[in-house]
């Protein structure tokens, strides 16, 4: 016996959506309208800090408007092809952008050997205030992107890791633009441009790990299909058996999972389906839940 009422999508809750919509096109305005302050001072300074924070911010700008795209299409209803609807645009969105993450950090990388084998000259004057500009753009789109409660939202996070990717770049710009002001010392440019790519790829690696992780149906953080089973069959009144239990999540925040009960003889069916859905919400935080019954 299938519970279909538990296939049910139109009360899945979007009410995140707007707001976190709103965010991604805020920081992908700011970031697209300095990128190309950052390439000309980049270009006349002479700065490697500054070229790769504005290439950061290039790749940035299309990943951000490819993350509003994805909420853009979380917002469709599900269709006959598409029964999950939009919502996990939103994850492979979160994908690429980390994938983009790596390529500009090994970008950056390879730049930097190139730079420190042949020393060129670097205006730090120029870069200094573009270094400032950006810092204060930068600091402006990641507080937008993590205000409120909408962070955990694995999309939004990985749009605020890139945002913070710049902001450690305008930041190693400014203090390498300080350095090269009352020193000289001109290879402080791209030695600090090797600290922001690692720093780059640590984030890069965390955001294609847990998008990845979704996109392979991977079971939601948190869930042990084997304490589940377990706890369970301690709770619910005339449970014998639960097996084939499989979980995974359509976006971060749309965790699901399907089972396979067998009751006690005499055991009332919906009493227990109910308890064993009340119990997942309660205690593991599963809201939509596919429950047959065997036998």
């Amino acid at each position: 016996m299938q519970d279909h009422s538990a296939h049910d999508h139109s009360g899945h809750d979007h009410s995140h959506i707007p707001k976190n919509e709103t965010k991604i096109a805020i920081a992908a305005a700011l970031t697209g309208a300095f990128m190309l302050a950052e390439v000309i001072g980049g270009v006349i300074s002479g700065s490697l800090a500054l070229i790769a924070d504005a290439g950061h911010m290039l790749t940035d700008f299309a990943s951000l408007m490819l993350a509003w795209l994805g909420f853009r299409l979380a917002r469709r209803p599900a269709d006959w092809k598409r029964t999950y609807g939009f919502d996990r645009f939103s994850v492979l969105a979160a994908f690429v952008n980390g994938i983009s993450l790596f390529a500009i950090a090994g970008w950056i990388l390879w730049e930097a050997v190139q730079r420190l084998s042949s020393p060129q000259e670097v205006l730090g004057g120029v870069m200094l205030w573009i270094a400032l500009g950006g810092l204060a753009v930068n600091i402006i789109a990641f507080w937008v992107l993590t205000r409120g409660g909408e962070g955990e939202n694995l999309n939004v996070r990985a749009a605020a890791l890139h945002v913070m990717g710049d902001l450690l770049g305008s930041v190693a710009a400014l203090v390498a633009a300080l350095i090269i002001i009352w020193t000289g010392w001109t290879p402080i440019d791209p030695i600090l441009s090797v600290l922001v790519a690692v720093i780059i790829l640590r984030s890069a690696w965390k955001v294609v790990a847990q998008s990845g992780h979704i996109l392979l149906e991977g079971a939601p953080d948190g869930f042990d299909r084997r304490a589940v089973v377990g706890d369970l069959r301690a709770e619910v009144p005339g449970l014998r058996d639960v097996r084939h239990v499989h979980a995974w999540s359509v976006t971060q925040e749309r965790p699901m999972v399907t089972m396979v009960i067998e009751l006690e003889a005499g055991s009332d069916a919906r009493a227990a389906k109910q308890a064993i859905r009340a119990r997942l919400d309660e205690r593991h935080g599963i809201g939509h839940v596919t429950i047959e019954v065997e036998g």
